[in-house]
């Protein structure tokens, strides 16, 4: 399928998703999102692909939400169609992994987009932030959740109520981003990593990916026990004894996903 608004291409198991609005700085409308929702679906369902990197432009991942888009709605039309959450529920329930590789702005629902995804690479150039209390509203794709998770309540509520922008090197010694790259290095190096994952048994990434998560969603006892099922799980595997004999033989292991 080809899409309005996304560019996609597969190279060694990893597929590359670009954000291909230029004309509005990558802004988030319900046509990107849901072409966005269908591809990494597609993604998840597709054998050939193992890993998924999610990027924008230099210039801007994504600069927010369309306010164009949005202006003119009334709340009866925002709570009927229910603005954006379908999608992003979709997005989040991708259980292969998802890299955002993040370059200049990463506004609103960019940089909601951006905490959708499972790790952020952010190029030494990006500007986090969530100003929609500029606009006389609050995040609504998870901003005021996720980022609270992310980064605490002091520094999330501080971003959510002033509007502030977060620039590269605070972002990532709070937490919000896994590591800085250079701008020109960015998808490169993206690559490179989600290279590395799609090398790894996916049956133990996906329960890698899962008790991750679940930690966010959970207590700790309960995390924690979930971990250890899953944990226990994996060694019914055919991988795990694959790992596990390509460690003590001194060799690179062949993983079947089995």
């Amino acid at each position: 399928m080809a899409y309005k608004t996304l560019l996609i291409e597969i190279k060694d198991n990893v597929e590359l998703v670009r954000l291909n609005r230029p004309e509005a700085l990558n802004a988030l409308n319900s046509e990107l999102l849901a072409e966005l929702a269908d591809a990494l679906t597609k993604a998840d369902a597709d054998p050939k692909v193992r890993a998924i990197v999610l990027t924008g432009s230099d210039k801007a991942f994504a600069a927010g939400a369309d306010i164009k888009e949005m202006s003119d709605k009334s709340y009866a039309d925002i709570v009927t169609e229910n603005l954006f959450a379908d999608d992003a529920d979709r997005i989040t329930a991708t259980r292969k992994p998802v890299i955002a590789a993040v370059a200049g702005y990463a506004l609103g629902g960019g940089c909601e987009l951006a905490m959708l995804c499972d790790f952020i690479l952010a190029a030494d150039n990006v500007k986090f932030g969530q100003p929609e209390i500029n606009l006389g509203i609050i995040p609504g794709i998870g901003g005021t959740q996720r980022l609270t998770r992310f980064v605490g309540k002091s520094k999330a509520m501080e971003m959510t109520l002033t509007g502030r922008f977060m620039e590269a090197e605070e972002a990532e010694r709070i937490g919000l981003v896994s590591r800085i790259v250079p701008s020109k290095k960015l998808i490169e190096e993206a690559l490179s990593v989600a290279g590395k994952i799609a090398e790894k048994s996916m049956i133990s990434v996906a329960a890698a990916k899962e008790a991750v998560n679940r930690s966010y969603e959970t207590t700790l006892s309960e995390g924690v026990r979930f971990e250890r099922r899953t944990f226990q799980a994996l060694f019914a595997t055919d991988d795990q004894k694959e790992g596990m004999a390509a460690f003590l033989e001194k060799r690179e292991p062949q993983f079947r996903d089995k």
